[in-house]
């Protein structure tokens, strides 16, 4: 077992919302990041995306010129995952399922430097299987983090039986070099937050389902009832409804309670392609932005 190094360069495989927002946040804490996709024109897109936010956040006076640019500097797109083998951390952002997930951590523990902590961003997958796939499970943790990553200060740090402490160690300090705030979850599908989050969104949306009351509606009843920040509609669209669907049929899958199953109103949006903000349409509308 490899000694763990203090985490200084990250990197990242999926260019979605939450891998870029991982990257955003890094390179805001002056870290260097390597991002990579399976698709190289959305890896593109996503850098491209990236020196756009950089750029707003000047306009906003949030960043100043000489800053945005020692970001962009610390910044790499690399094109395959072997490129990512020098990097203290790897955090994984793709698509919420197991398979993929496995397979590349499969790559990622063959071509990584020893002392280098895998990370998963999963919100509902087991770490343990990844763990094993990685040929490397005393190095392997979930990091959480919630969406947006670069305003929610929560990650869910998810160990296992074979997580080292070292491992461990390091991961919460990398987080607290974030300023991100952790709590520490057992292996267990759904972790803590979903557990509590997926079936209360999952009764929102039945409750739009059999026509009690409208997304807006219970939507306020959450804000000014029960002070939320966001109904549990706007979060599913914030979220996004595929991801959702995909985190409930994995719950599903492991517990078999019916609360987790995705509700019939849920999987048609999906397969309408009424995503949440990222298409523009979800339970509420949105101006696409990407």
């Amino acid at each position: 077992m490899a000694h763990m190094t203090k985490v200084e360069t990250i990197g990242i495989v999926g260019c979605g919302v939450m891998g870029l927002g991982i990257a955003e946040l890094c390179l805001s804490r002056h870290m260097r990041v390597r991002i990579s996709d399976v698709n190289d024109e959305r890896a593109s897109k996503g850098v491209t995306l990236l020196e756009e936010r950089l750029a707003h956040e000047v306009e906003r006076g949030r960043l100043s010129t000489e800053g945005r640019r020692d970001a962009l500097g610390r910044l790499e797109q690399v094109a395959a995952v072997s490129d990512l083998a020098a990097s203290d951390l790897v955090i994984e952002a793709i698509v919420e399922e197991i398979g993929p997930k496995r397979d590349l951590f499969a790559q990622l523990g063959s071509v990584c430097k020893q002392e280098a902590i895998l990370a998963s961003n999963t919100s509902s997958l087991s770490i343990s299987e990844l763990a094993v796939a990685s040929g490397r499970p005393w190095a392997v943790v979930g990091l959480h983090f919630f969406n947006p990553p670069t305003r929610l200060k929560l990650v869910e740090l998810v160990t296992t039986p074979s997580t080292a402490p070292s491992t461990v160690s390091a991961a919460s300090e990398f987080c607290a070099a974030l300023d991100r705030e952790v709590v520490f979850a057992k292996d267990t599908p759904g972790f803590l937050s979903n557990r509590l989050l997926i079936p209360f969104i999952f009764d929102a949306i039945r409750l739009v389902e059999s026509a009690v009351a409208d997304a807006a509606d219970i939507d306020r009843v959450c804000r000014s009832g029960f002070k939320h920040a966001l109904g549990p509609l706007a979060t599913a669209d914030l979220i996004g409804l595929d991801t959702l669907e995909q985190i409930g049929n994995a719950l599903f899958e492991e517990f078999g309670e019916a609360r987790f199953k995705p509700p019939i109103a849920l999987r048609r949006m999906v397969s309408l392609g009424y995503l949440g903000r990222k298409s523009g349409r979800g339970f509420f509308e949105y101006e696409r932005t990407g």
